[in-house]
């Protein structure tokens, strides 16, 4: 199945004066999470925007990809505080299903059985915590912004870490869904709860508002323990990493060690690339 990875860098180069970089342990995980889905599981491109396109480029980068899309620099205006992730969205609405979509910090290790995947699947469900999805009267939106009022709000709602759509109907209504009420929310701090309920809690209300049933591929107990070998999510660890160079060492380490068994060629590329000089 066709894959999209999607790297919007307006967050980044919004909050800062410095030329765009990655960390390196995202390098490390972009690489395997782009070649071991093409090891395993079909195509895999990069949907991004020309200062990402020209980062991978300076690093010999583009190579990990079927093909690289700049089609991010389209993106309308939006509160990238607010919204850092709606590059995704954006990505999403251009693509044709089916359609699957990794972040870069997540990597599929072996053949997925995609027929037996329903039209709708996502890697978890995550409990309503109120303080990370509130209730709609939380939302300041613009006034002429309605409700549908077919809505769920008891639904749980979906880590989209990875996502599988087969349902072209319902790729169009969510997407257009997600992007109108990030256009109508109001100008807020709010760094969480408006980012987090445009892609992971509409997701599961407009499958159920088309009639579609949303289904899980694993679990969060699954996913913590020893015995889940088929999926890595780096994302609770980031910052774990960035707080302590050992374990962010060991952690790059091992992916260098990887990469050089699994994708030699790409091992010499990522040799050649300055600030990852420590890993080799």
């Amino acid at each position: 199945m066709d894959a999209i990875h999607i790297n919007w860098t307006k967050p980044y180069t919004d909050k800062s004066s410095s030329e765009y970089n990655i960390e390196d342990f995202e390098i490390f995980s972009t690489v395997l999470s782009a070649l071991k889905w093409r090891e395993h599981n079909g195509k895999i491109s990069m949907i991004t925007d020309t200062t990402g396109y020209n980062f991978y480029k300076k690093n010999n980068l583009l190579s990990l990809w079927d093909n690289v899309e700049t089609t991010l620099d389209e993106m309308p205006p939006i509160n990238t505080e607010m919204f850092w992730a709606a590059g995704k969205l954006f990505a999403l609405k251009n693509q044709s299903a089916p359609i699957a979509v990794l972040d870069t910090d997540f990597i599929v290790w072996a053949p997925l059985a995609f027929d037996n995947l329903s039209d709708v699947t996502v890697i978890h469900f995550e409990d309503l915590y109120p303080d990370v999805y509130p209730e709609k009267e939380h939302f300041k939106l613009n006034k002429n912004y309605i409700w549908d009022k077919d809505f769920d709000w008891n639904l749980k709602a979906c880590n989209t870490a990875f996502s599988v759509i087969k349902n072209t109907d319902f790729l169009n209504y969510y997407t257009k869904t997600a992007l109108e009420f990030m256009e109508n929310s109001l100008d807020c701090n709010d760094n969480l709860t408006y980012m987090v309920f445009a892609e992971q809690r509409l997701i599961h209300m407009c499958a159920k508002k088309l009639g579609l049933e949303v289904k899980a591929i694993s679990d969060l107990d699954k996913l913590f323990s020893d015995g889940e070998r088929y999926f890595t999510h780096i994302w609770g660890m980031k910052q774990q990493m960035r707080d302590n160079p050992a374990l962010r060492y060991d952690f790059s380490k091992r992916c260098a060690t990887r990469i050089k068994k699994d994708f030699p060629d790409a091992y010499d590329i990522l040799e050649q690339i300055e600030s990852l000089s420590e890993y080799f």
